[in-house]
């Protein structure tokens, strides 16, 4: 069973056991969060698509981490025209662990794994 959500402006096609990396949310680490806005869940050669939502379809997640991506450079020059700019940036995450997917097909749920105590200190 696999489901189609939307998080952070994105939409991610995820199943039960699936970590994914998300837009930053405000969230503790091991919390448990549930994202309601299911756009379609799919079970074997079902289908059920919202318009736009999924009516009673929910996906219940774990925080596993929060973190940064890499950097992307960003570099602009105009030749023979002595101007060059130089930048860089580095986009926040949150990282999920889908632990159970339920709607009017079924549930389907997975085992979340241990977390690792938080390293204190930056």
């Amino acid at each position: 069973m696999y489901a189609v959500i939307k998080t952070g402006g994105k939409q991610y096609k995820v199943a039960a056991g699936d970590k994914i990396r998300v837009e930053q949310m405000p969230a503790d680490i091991g919390a448990e969060i549930t994202i309601d806005q299911v756009l379609a869940v799919g079970a074997g050669d079902q289908l059920s698509v919202g318009a736009p939502l999924v009516s009673g379809a929910t996906v219940s997640a774990t925080v596993l981490s929060h973190g940064r991506h890499d950097k992307v450079r960003i570099f602009k020059m105009r030749r023979r025209k002595h101007y060059r700019k130089q930048q860089g940036h580095r986009q926040n995450f949150t990282e999920l662990f889908v632990s159970r997917i339920a709607s009017a097909l079924g549930e389907t749920s997975a085992e979340v794994p241990a977390i690792a105590a938080p390293a204190s200190g930056h």
